[in-house]
């Protein structure tokens, strides 16, 4: 039997997400998505950091929930350079990968996108907003 949640079950999904991410942070690494439970490949470009309270609440929309990042800290000296390709999203402690996700240019459809994937070393990393989904299933 399919498990389908409803608009509780969803947000209740995204906020527990979420909360895994307060104070935690995302890694902008080089090359294809692997999987989360996984070591981290690619090179690790530069970290953002989600803020003691990483999301707001979610909300749904009747089919998915989403909960909107509250201000996510830059990165002001990138690590390496090199094109961003994927992100892995961490815990507070650095250890656990909540999720992880491809990354495009605006407009390519990653699963986040930014405005220019060609980080310099020393360069300033920024993320204006970044959105959690819990989608029907």
């Amino acid at each position: 039997m399919t498990w389908n949640r409803g608009a509780e079950g969803r947000k209740g999904s995204a906020d527990g997400e979420a909360a895994k991410m307060n104070s935690g942070t995302i890694q902008i690494r080089s090359g294809a998505v692997n999987d989360p439970d996984s070591a981290a490949i690619g090179t690790l470009l530069g970290t953002l950091t989600f803020g003691a309270t990483a999301f707001l609440a979610a909300t749904d929309d009747g089919t998915d929930a989403s909960a909107v990042a509250n201000a996510i800290t830059d990165d002001s000296s990138a690590d390496a350079t090199g094109t961003a390709g994927h992100f892995r999203c961490l815990d507070s402690g650095g250890t656990n990968c909540i999720g992880i996700g491809t990354i495009t240019a605006t407009g390519g459809g990653g699963d986040m996108e930014m405005n220019n994937v060609s980080i310099t070393s020393g360069g300033v990393i920024s993320c204006n907003s970044f959105t959690l989904k819990a989608p029907q299933v």
